[in-house]
């Protein structure tokens, strides 16, 4: 009998791709594959109107391919304009380039423009791929970026720290939101 070496699988992903197991990680989580406790004769389940939007969410094959796909540039360089990995982000470049490779959607213009195409989220009903606004210039919607879930998002940020994720409690951004938009269905 021939026996033969087989690379762990690990190394082998991990030279396919330097995220890859970040990804797995986050693919798992977005795909909210948990079982409910089981609940007492006495108690009852939550009710859809008590229950957070975030756990009573299903699996969204688009918003999640959007929202992976956000992340998987991490790290990307920012750049006044830019449009692609290669040259770097703006923010809005960013959202244009994700959504035309993750979801097939051809999406374009500036910040302010996303925020007049999207068509507005309640906060409490923000899901994975939506956009959310800042005003970080003194401007309506001078920033955008694309939620991935668990109060994150990922958004071109500045020329010193590129593409990044942030808390939407963060302080800074807490205070400069001004709401969330979909561009989904």
């Amino acid at each position: 009998m021939i026996r033969t070496q087989v690379p762990p699988l690990r190394n082998s992903v991990r030279r396919a791709h330097p995220h890859a197991g970040l990804l797995l990680v986050l693919a798992l989580c977005l795909s909210g594959c948990s079982v409910p406790p089981k609940l007492s004769d006495s108690a009852q389940a939550p009710t859809p109107a008590t229950t957070p939007a975030h756990s009573r969410s299903t699996y969204h094959p688009q918003r999640n391919d959007l929202a992976l796909f956000a992340l998987s540039l991490l790290d990307t360089p920012y750049s006044s304009g830019g449009r692609g990995p290669a040259t770097g982000f703006d923010c809005s470049g960013l959202v244009s380039h994700v959504y035309r490779e993750a979801a097939g959607l051809p999406v374009r213009g500036s910040s302010a423009d996303l925020g007049k195409k999207s068509r507005p989220v309640e906060r409490a009903h923000i899901q994975p791929g939506d956009l959310l606004f800042f005003n970080t210039l003194g401007a309506r919607h001078s920033h955008v970026g694309i939620y991935v879930g668990d109060g994150r998002f990922v958004h071109a940020s500045n020329p010193r720290t590129g593409v990044r994720v942030d808390q939407l409690s963060n302080r800074y951004y807490a205070q400069r939101f001004e709401g969330a938009g979909t561009l989904l269905d």
